[in-house]
């Protein structure tokens, strides 16, 4: 889940080599962090939350068939 956000925000963001995502995992739930440069974060959250929410339903998507949660954070 980790690479997909890496992949996912560093394709939106104006500076790739600030993108960091941390994941933290237990049995059920995968929490994941995606922090980016303060000036990305608009185009990483987009109007009205849009590009974030596609990028946690993306994620959600592929955590189906391990049969987890995912919860998304993104910081600045």
């Amino acid at each position: 889940m980790r690479n997909l956000v890496e992949v996912l925000a560093k394709a939106l963001v104006e500076f790739p080599d600030q993108v960091e995502v941390t994941e933290t995992a237990t049995e059920k739930t995968i929490h994941l962090r995606l922090t980016v440069a303060s000036s990305d974060m608009g185009k990483v959250i987009g109007k009205q939350g849009k590009t974030a929410n596609a990028i946690r339903t993306i994620v959600k998507a592929a955590a189906v068939k391990d049969g987890r949660k995912v919860i998304l954070d993104v910081d600045q």
